[in-house]
């Protein structure tokens, strides 16, 4: 099938790649020639496990392009993919400049029945308004169709190869056809591919980021709950996961969800619930909840070490977002590092993917470890931040060589808090007390 995907940006490149992997024709098209030519050399511009082994292949199999003629890639192709930033407007509602944009340019290059795949996250109504835009320069017949993505940032690859489900809202038997016959290859082993109107699809992405950003917090209230009551919120996770209709993902207490989509699609669903006259106050204080866990993390390092920090450095393992991306948007670091320099700590930090993205976000303000350990010379504390594979079983004996005092606050409940306190760490976490020695039960 011949296809054009309309923005080379996380959700757009992994799209367009695992596409030509299947053997289809594919022209990725984006304004920035600079990051065209790059990746025509195989050099992406994000990390995300898989991508770049995909891109070369495919490149060199003559499967998948790279242009900025968007007029070209359109007429060449009978799919095209809208997968362009709808960034976070200043009321919280997504910003679709770029999306209408795009709509104008495909209405005036349309040369032939298109099938016009919304892939960007979107709110209900997005596709009437694309479709109103095409129609306004143009007489060809054209569908329009909502595919949202659910695609795990350090997962992706994975995910869009095997996904566990395809959304696709269509109001055409006709596009709908297209569609199935396009995601076939991809769900061979039974997963279904779930038929639906348009808006209802539209409205799926949301609702099932909102519903996970949900849980995400309710773990989190329920840790701090355990902190003070003296129980083990691990234990307590466990205890829950184990009742079939909760399952086991996204009950991770820790410091709260970050990234490019929870922290948006929340804000956006809550944009559209008040527009419709809608309270929807479960969402709005799982919002608050996630918000408040940054600060929850920095009281603990306050109440340690006092609201002055001039003259403390504090280790920091891990500044993206989650691990296995170089993702820092709504990263918990972010906050958690401008308070603390904001009290007069110096910050000395590592990631292994990271770097670049926290450069223009730090500048010089922190410094940049050249590895895990030698962040850890001569601070007051480690700080785990984000819970990449690498920080899982470190050598504990040469951190505490290391640092200035034996002092963890780990904000992803990594390490056993009784081996670390019996080999003489000082030791804090989420959702228990390991301050009082009869509250650690491993």
């Amino acid at each position: 099938m011949k296809i054009c995907v309309i923005g080379t940006g996380y959700v757009g490149l992994v799209a367009g790649t695992c596409l030509a992997e299947m053997g289809n024709n594919v022209i990725c098209v984006d304004k920035d020639t600079n990051k065209l030519a790059k990746l025509e050399q195989g050099i992406i511009p994000i990390y995300e496990p898989g991508l770049e082994e995909l891109i070369k292949a495919n490149v060199a199999e003559g499967r998948l392009s790279f242009t900025s003629d968007l007029d070209m890639a359109v007429k060449k192709s009978l799919v095209c993919f809208i997968a362009v930033g709808t960034p976070q407007g200043e009321d919280g509602s997504a910003d679709l400049q770029y999306v209408y944009d795009v709509a104008e340019s495909i209405g005036k290059a349309i040369n032939g029945y298109k099938v016009i795949i919304d892939k960007s996250t979107v709110p209900v109504g997005t596709a009437e308004k694309v479709t109103e835009i095409i129609k306004a320069h143009t007489n060809e017949k054209f569908d329009v169709v909502s595919n949202p993505e659910f695609l795990k940032q350090g997962a992706a690859v994975d995910d869009f190869l095997k996904p566990d489900r395809v959304v696709i809202g269509s109001n055409s038997q006709h596009a709908t056809e297209i569609m199935q016959e396009l995601y076939a290859p991809f769900l061979r082993t039974g997963n279904p591919v779930i038929i639906m109107d348009v808006k209802s699809a539209e409205m799926t992405k949301y609702a099932a980021n909102s519903f996970l950003a949900v849980k995400i917090s309710y773990a989190n209230e329920i840790a701090n709950i355990c902190e003070k009551v003296g129980a083990d919120a691990e234990m307590v996770r466990i205890g829950m996961c184990a009742d079939k209709r909760i399952g086991s993902q996204f009950l991770f207490p820790g410091l709260g969800y970050g990234g490019s989509c929870f922290p948006k699609d929340v804000k956006a669903l809550l944009k559209t619930a008040k527009d419709n006259g809608c309270d929807y106050q479960l969402l709005k204080s799982a919002d608050k909840v996630n918000k408040l866990q940054r600060q929850v993390f920095i009281n603990k390092i306050t109440k340690r070490f006092g609201e002055n920090l001039s003259g403390k450095t504090f280790a920091v393992w891990g500044l993206a977002f989650k691990p296995k991306t170089n993702d820092m948007r709504e990263a918990p670091a972010i906050t958690i590092i401008n308070a603390l320099l904001e009290k007069g700590a110096k910050i000395q930090a590592y990631d292994p993917k990271a770097f670049d993205c926290a450069k223009m976000i730090f500048g010089d303000k922190i410094t940049y470890a050249k590895s895990s350990y030698d962040a850890l010379t001569d601070a007051d504390a480690l700080l785990l931040l984000t819970e990449w594979n690498e920080f899982r079983r470190p050598d504990f004996d040469r951190m505490k060589d290391l640092l200035k005092t034996p002092i963890i606050f780990d904000g992803r409940n990594q390490y056993n808090s009784t081996r670390l306190i019996q080999r003489g760490f000082e030791y804090t976490c989420i959702g228990k007390n390991t301050t009082d020695k009869e509250a650690v039960c491993g």
